[in-house]
């Protein structure tokens, strides 16, 4: 961790924010594609695809960044347990922002679908295999509602951070920065 520097870098920030709008949507098409079998269905899907691989790019980005750059410290005055679960959700966060598009793409790849993004077919990942899929799809789908959940406790303990303690975490991630007077 960087003790230096008391917000993330503009470059984390900018990643953040950028990731979460992008996460949002994969997980509202994700839910649309399953509510549907209208035509709207092959629309949702040409989204989702690249969109999980765009999601994967970036999530090691933001891990190399985050690894080169560190963190800034959490405030001295929070108690051992919130700090605990601050790093058990960042860990988690990255987890699944990285096995989601790669369960995704497996998936995909034991159906024998493509995964085309920019006009380019990318490699299977795993051979053909129905029962795999099944597994996969259902590994996929179960991740989803857990990542929904870890973002909504995210926002809580966002808001929970901006609105009660006031103890300048939320402030280290927010998108613009509020000059104190």
């Amino acid at each position: 961790m960087n003790g230096a520097c008391p917000t993330f870098t503009p470059l984390q920030r900018a990643l953040h924010w950028v990731m979460a709008i992008a996460i949002l949507a994969m997980l509202f098409i994700g839910v649309g594609m399953m509510s549907t079998i209208e035509p709207v269905y092959l629309a949702l899907v040409d989204i989702h695809k690249p969109l999980g691989i765009a999601i994967l790019v970036l999530a090691v980005l933001r891990l190399i960044v985050r690894w080169r750059k560190g963190a800034p410290p959490l405030p001295a005055g929070m108690p051992e347990p919130m700090k605990l679960a601050a790093r058990l959700s960042h860990v988690a966060f990255y987890a699944l922002m990285i096995a989601m598009p790669l369960l995704g793409w497996s998936m995909l790849s034991a159906a024998d679908y493509p995964v085309i993004v920019a006009g380019m077919r990318l490699p299977s990942i795993v051979p053909p295999n129905a029962e795999l899929h099944s597994v996969l799809w259902s590994a996929h789908r179960a991740l989803a509602f857990c990542f929904f959940a870890l973002i909504l406790l995210h926002l809580a303990a966002a808001l929970f951070h901006a609105w009660i303690r006031r103890d300048g975490v939320f402030e280290a991630m927010a998108p613009v920065r509020r000059r104190r007077i």
